[in-house]
């Protein structure tokens, strides 16, 4: 939508941003010479879920919380059963509960990120982002590319049956509770997933190659197309190895130097702030050493493969090194790359998942461990998006009085604005006449962080949307109320 003002004012609307979970918008004002003034991502579903969570039991979290999203219910599910587990003194799991957490975790990653890729990105990379907007969907991919459409609905199957297997439901399961799990692996059931595997693996393998292919013939695009440099954040390991369940928290600079490295996770507020605009109900976290100007930090796939030494598995550790290579061991800033990270990183869930369908520990019986109680607790986790906080307090009758959530589409918050302004600056700036094509190049941008809306904001159901229109002096002109929006999950 374009609308225009007495002085020629253009605003510009994407909305809602499409293939995205949640609803977002993209405003653009330009002057009268059709030059970009500013380009704003604006989310505009309100952030609740941190009160209504309150007055309830603790052991209700982990499964209450995941009911923010259907799409990556695991991350939030397992990250408060980290919490929680530290609420009962269980943090030490047993090897078999670990081990089946982990399992499920890969399962999530697996099927979230081949979700992304397949059904979300692939029609920009596939068709081009100028392509009609009538074909840039998974169905015409299917069409065009019937193979690899199959690809996508198996690939995201088979990491649904691993959440089924762990957590009881491939949505919204059960499996994690306070300081252990509800069950283990049966042999049936490990069997069934091994069937599948060798076909995982290699389809992972041509995933990597795909998105690898993809970037390195347009690496020129790559370099420019919404690419700034940026600190990254990411889980890693004591030695420095990717790590997605429970790691330490590492950030470092845009040239790879270190800002901080394994803190004390209960003590995040020490290092990571919030801070609030008035034009989004998403917030903009930032390293606290830093400051809001220079602190803010990406995080997910991009930035856990540029803040790791290495990855554990060997061929994703290889796939990591072809990544690395292209930008000579310097950290790989090009918004573009996520999917060639995102794709590494789906490889390395695939080995991941084979490895632990061959332990013997996921048929142990030893399930829950607990201990000394506290009544405050922090779960850290590395979401298919990025790293998950999850910041809980209780009362002396268990029930939860204080609910916070940095989630991981809320950390990329100021990196996607970023992006946003760069690429509609290099698309739009100067233009006579927007097309729609034009605005699908800012909706690939935001894509490419698969960012997931209705988390970062916890919406509880109903927000009226208020639009504001200003002109290019920054003096609101016009606001327009439209009833409540409502939110399908």
């Amino acid at each position: 939508m374009v609308s225009t003002t007495a002085t020629s004012t253009k605003r510009v609307v994407i909305e809602p941003v499409t293939r995205v979970e949640g609803h977002g918008k993209v405003t653009i004002l330009l002057d009268e010479d059709n030059h970009v003034t500013q380009a704003r991502l604006h989310i505009v579903e309100f952030r609740g879920f941190e009160r209504f969570i309150q007055g309830r039991p603790y052991w209700e979290l982990p499964v209450a919380v995941q009911r923010l999203c259907g799409i990556c219910p695991v991350s939030h599910h397992l990250c408060a059963a980290k919490a929680v587990d530290r609420l009962v003194g269980g943090e030490n799991l047993t090897p078999t509960a670990e081990k089946l957490r982990r399992l499920m975790h890969f399962g999530q990653m697996f099927q979230s990120h081949s979700l992304h890729f397949f059904h979300l990105a692939s029609p920009d990379l596939l068709f081009g982002f100028d392509a009609d907007a009538a074909t840039r969907h998974v169905l015409a991919v299917a069409d065009a590319y019937p193979e690899l459409g199959r690809q996508a609905i198996l690939m995201r199957k088979f990491g649904q049956e691993i959440i089924k297997a762990t957590a009881g439901k491939k949505v919204h399961g059960t499996g994690a509770i306070p300081g252990g799990m509800n069950k283990n692996l049966t042999i049936d059931e490990r069997d069934v997933l091994l069937a599948d595997m060798n076909q995982m693996l290699q389809w992972a393998r041509d995933a990597v190659d795909i998105a690898k292919n993809y970037t390195v013939e347009h690496l020129e695009l790559a370099k420019t197309f919404g690419t700034f440099e940026s600190n990254h954040v990411g889980l890693v390991t004591s030695d420095g190895a990717l790590e997605m369940y429970d790691g330490g928290l590492r950030a470092v600079d845009a040239d790879g130097g270190t800002i901080f490295d394994h803190m004390d996770n209960q003590k995040y507020l020490d290092y990571i702030v919030e801070a609030v605009r008035p034009w989004s109900y998403m917030k903009f976290p930032f390293i606290k050493s830093i400051g809001p100007e220079n602190g803010w930090y990406r995080v997910g796939p991009l930035s856990r493969v540029n803040v790791c030494n290495h990855i554990s598995t060997p061929e994703a550790e290889a796939a990591r090194q072809e990544f690395k290579a292209v930008t000579n061991g310097r950290p790989n800033h090009m918004t573009l790359a996520y999917h060639w990270a995102r794709m590494i990183e789906t490889l390395h869930s695939a080995e991941k998942i084979n490895e632990l369908l061959h332990d013997p520990d996921l048929q142990g019986e030893d399930l829950v461990v607990t201990g000394e109680r506290r009544l405050e607790a922090v779960g850290i986790i590395e979401a298919p998006r990025g790293t998950l906080f999850h910041h809980y307090k209780i009362n002396e009758d268990d029930q939860c009085v204080m609910c916070n959530l940095i989630v991981s589409t809320t950390s990329n918050n100021e990196p996607m604005n970023l992006a946003v302004q760069k690429v509609a600056e290099q698309y739009l700036d100067g233009q006579a006449e927007i097309t729609e094509g034009m605005l699908n190049h800012i909706e690939v941008a935001i894509r490419a962080y698969d960012p997931c809306l209705s988390c970062a904001t916890h919406a509880l159901g109903q927000m009226p949307l208020v639009v504001e229109l200003y002109d290019h002096e920054g003096t609101l002109i016009d606001s327009k109320s439209k009833g409540a929006v409502t939110r399908d999950d």
